[in-house]
């Protein structure tokens, strides 16, 4: 009985150790890709920033991309949070449903601009092994728009016979392109909302319905 208690004891407290491993090379890492962006940043400097070994990094993350991808994810989970609670209540036509949802993103962003584009470039790293989620990768960003655009085909404002894939692509590119604006012109959310704004309008001209 009491070796069943130790044996329980020494799995807690590895559980315990791994689970402090994890979040300090989340940390450390979610500051070096805001610093140094994806490409300049390494496991070793992941590892040395955090304190532990490179095995150990490797012990709890498959890559770099992996390690990206969960510090993307567990920032990222307020703002889901956030557009599952406004979306449903916002009024107005898609085109406007639209411009709301991407100018919540960019204030949200804004907190961590860089961090933010780290995840974009990532998204064109072809070495990015398939449990990684980059930038487009990204199924609950493409969730809320595609629940957006079937609220406006029953609303009568999309036509109903438009590739929703098409569009969601279309704004996802539109909205990481956009910020190529931060890195040429330090732009604010402000800026990027507005210049969104205008593509979104440009895209809406594409999915109304026809007479």
């Amino acid at each position: 009985m009491k070796a069943d208690v130790d044996k329980a004891g020494v799995s807690g407290a590895r559980r315990t150790q791994r689970e402090a491993t994890r979040n300090r090379v989340l940390n450390a890492a979610r500051e070096l890709f805001e610093t140094q962006g994806y490409e300049g940043t390494t496991i070793r400097e992941i590892a040395r920033h955090a304190g532990v070994s490179v095995g150990s990094v490797f012990t709890t993350f498959a890559s770099k991309g992996e390690i990206l991808s969960q510090v993307m994810q567990d920032r990222l989970e307020p703002l889901y949070a956030e557009l599952d609670h406004v979306m449903p209540h916002l009024r107005g036509s898609t085109a406007d449903r639209l411009r709301t949802m991407f100018a919540i993103h960019f204030a949200f962003e804004a907190r961590r601009m860089r961090l933010f584009l780290a995840h974009i470039a990532a998204a064109y790293d072809w070495t990015m092994p398939p449990e990684a989620r980059p930038y487009g990768n990204t199924p609950r960003l493409q969730d809320v728009i595609r629940e957006c655009l079937q609220k406006g085909v029953d609303e009568g404002d999309v036509d109903p016979a438009i590739d929703f894939q098409e569009i969601i692509d279309l704004l996802m590119a539109a909205y990481a392109w956009t910020y190529r604006l931060v890195v040429r012109k330090n732009a604010d959310a402000a800026e990027l909302t507005q210049v969104m704004d205008r593509q979104i309008g440009l895209i809406a001209e594409g999915f109304r319905p026809r007479a």
